[in-house]
């Protein structure tokens, strides 16, 4: 339920799915894993919750929020080109939603995961 990770308003890109990947596995010391990474996207947490429950399996097309309904466009970089572009916009995605899916904040290493999963989405 990585909620958007997209800009709401129109922002200067800043970055890349390509580069928040290679920066959160330096912080994690490890490469991302995509076959991890799908495994936690869709694997339900503490809270009965998957990041699967609102971006839909795969994330390669809109998804809707559990709570409000609101549509969430597609997570997958192929499927979304603003998706990983703005850096305060991803953190903030990732802080709320793995503390909404794990009532914690997501590691780099499960962060460089999920992208690696959503990356190799095409």
């Amino acid at each position: 339920m990585i909620s958007s990770l997209l800009p709401g308003n129109a922002q200067a890109a800043d970055t890349s799915a390509t580069a928040q990947l290679q920066q959160w596995s330096v912080q994690a010391g490890t490469p991302g894993n995509a076959v991890k990474g799908q495994a936690f996207f869709n694997t339900k947490h503490g809270n009965d919750l998957s990041c699967a429950s609102c971006h839909s399996t795969p994330p390669i097309k809109d998804g809707k929020h559990v709570s409000t309904g609101k549509l969430i466009p597609p997570l997958a970089p192929a499927f979304n080109t603003k998706s990983f572009t703005d850096t305060a916009t991803v953190e903030k995605w990732f802080r709320r939603n793995c503390k909404d899916v794990l009532s914690r904040e997501c590691s780099p290493s499960e962060k460089a995961d999920v992208l690696a999963y959503l990356i190799n989405l095409k």
